[in-house]
């Protein structure tokens, strides 16, 4: 299985997305300024995170996500697609992703409160090293894509890409919050950890298969870097 989101669902969803970026464009936005904003909600993610206010980290973390598309699309239908634009993109999404797992880490520091609720939430301190494992995973996926791609390998294959990611986070943090003592965002996370070192291990293994000497050499597809710049990077 190459994704745990089908490929009808993001089709879909970029679909709804697709009168959006015309209006950019209309409107001569630059692709840079849209990863710019994406990156700032999702910054201000990570500290909501860590002031507590779970919720809004979640709906923060989504509109982020939102903004990854966008810039994408307005990247390609206005002809901006760039080498320092992807290297922009990529970039700020690995400094983001990192403040939010910072931020989420906080909450298990401690005995944060949700915001408006006096309730205790987030208690298990040992969940310290399973957000690490979460943040370090994340960050290995993309890296071995990224030196995947400079070897001349197309390299999107795992269960826990950076839609996923984005998704399982965003979506749990905003629906449910701290609720439940913070068990449903816990158990995200304990999955993410898992699954996202899981890809690793995926992409590992898909890379050794096209570039051990034989028929499988011919059949790695290349890397496409501009035309692909700035989707939701995994």
């Amino acid at each position: 299985m190459t994704s745990m989101l089908p490929g009808w669902l993001r089709d879909g969803f970029v679909k709804l997305l697709r009168p959006i970026p015309r209006v950019l464009i209309r409107r001569g936005v630059h692709p840079n300024t849209i990863t710019t904003l994406g990156f700032l909600f999702t910054v201000t993610a990570g500290v909501m995170y860590f002031l507590g206010h779970v919720r809004i980290g979640g709906g923060l973390v989504i509109i982020g996500g939102i903004f990854d598309i966008l810039d994408g699309q307005v990247a390609r239908g206005s002809a901006k697609n760039s080498v320092f634009g992807s290297f922009y993109d990529s970039t700020l999404d690995r400094i983001s992703e990192i403040l939010v797992f910072l931020g989420i880490f906080s909450l298990y520091g401690g005995s944060h409160p949700e915001f408006n609720s006096g309730r205790p939430q987030f208690t298990e301190t040992w969940m310290v090293y399973v957000v690490a494992l979460a943040m370090s995973g994340s960050l290995m996926v993309s890296y071995t894509r990224a030196r995947a791609e400079a070897l001349g390998l197309d390299c999107k294959v795992g269960l826990m890409q950076r839609a996923e990611r984005v998704v399982l986070i965003g979506l749990s943090s905003w629906w449910f919050g701290g609720a439940y003592g913070g068990r449903v965002l816990t158990g995200v996370l304990i999955v993410m950890a898992i699954l996202t070192n899981f890809t690793l291990f995926q992409r590992m293994v898909w890379v050794y298969r096209h570039t051990r000497p034989g028929p499988s050499v011919a059949a790695a597809r290349p890397a496409v870097r501009l035309s692909s710049k700035r989707r939701i990077s995994s």
